[in-house]
């Protein structure tokens, strides 16, 4: 059976095709002050940020980005700007159109923030004496930040629906009622589920120099 990173591109592959999902946030950043929507320019703006955040991280922090979590990030925050775009020439989004793309990016999102939490707890696991996570208890911790983090993510993008509702604006986030925010809790379960499950393999390096920078500051 073969491992996963036998059926990944390249790392040159992988950093061509973070760059081209940069060069697309540009164009869809451009997209959306043509059509003067600012859902568009506000989420690319962010994705754009996001993206900047893997080489700051290395070279600032000397935190260990290699081209498979750039990729992942990029990927994440490139296809939930895509999402509110939509088509060239079509003013609907895949967001309203596609039945599943908002639960695709919610997994990718909650993986992301799932990583997040893995790297950190196991830094501290590694770093402190007195401070010991079981396996299992980090696995159930993952889930739990990761489903903290989605209910506060819904109760936000409920309040910015509500909010632009009462100043006559365009929604940055929206919301299509209860049974799609159950949904997005559940794929955000599958995504902190995911990294759970095989973040061991890819974020030793991220959490090692978390831990490398914690012992740094205690001396």
């Amino acid at each position: 059976m073969r491992n996963l990173t036998d059926v990944l591109p390249s790392q040159q592959r992988q950093r061509q095709l973070s760059y081209l999902m940069e060069i697309g946030l540009v164009g869809m950043l451009f997209i959306g002050i043509d059509r003067g929507n600012g859902g568009i320019v506000i989420n690319t703006v962010v994705a754009l940020i996001v993206t900047q955040l893997p080489p700051i991280l290395e070279r600032d922090y000397g935190i260990p980005m290699d081209p498979r979590l750039t990729l992942w990030i990029t990927t994440a925050v490139f296809l939930h700007a895509f999402g509110t775009v939509g088509l060239p020439g079509s003013t609907a989004t895949f967001y309203s159109q596609v039945w599943w793309w908002d639960h695709m990016t919610h997994a990718l999102s909650a993986s992301l923030v799932a990583g997040v939490g893995y790297a950190t707890v196991r830094a501290i696991h590694e770093h402190a004496d007195g401070i010991h996570f079981p396996q299992r208890f980090a696995a159930v911790f993952i889930l739990l930040f990761v489903l903290a983090f989605g209910v506060l993510w819904e109760v936000l993008e409920f309040a910015i629906a509500l909010s632009a509702d009462a100043l006559g604006m365009e929604p940055v986030l929206t919301q299509y009622g209860l049974d799609d925010t159950m949904l997005d809790l559940v794929f955000n379960s599958i995504g902190g589920l995911l990294v759970a499950l095989w973040g061991g393999a890819y974020l030793s390096g991220v959490s090692g120099a978390i831990r490398d920078r914690l012992e740094a500051q205690s001396e």
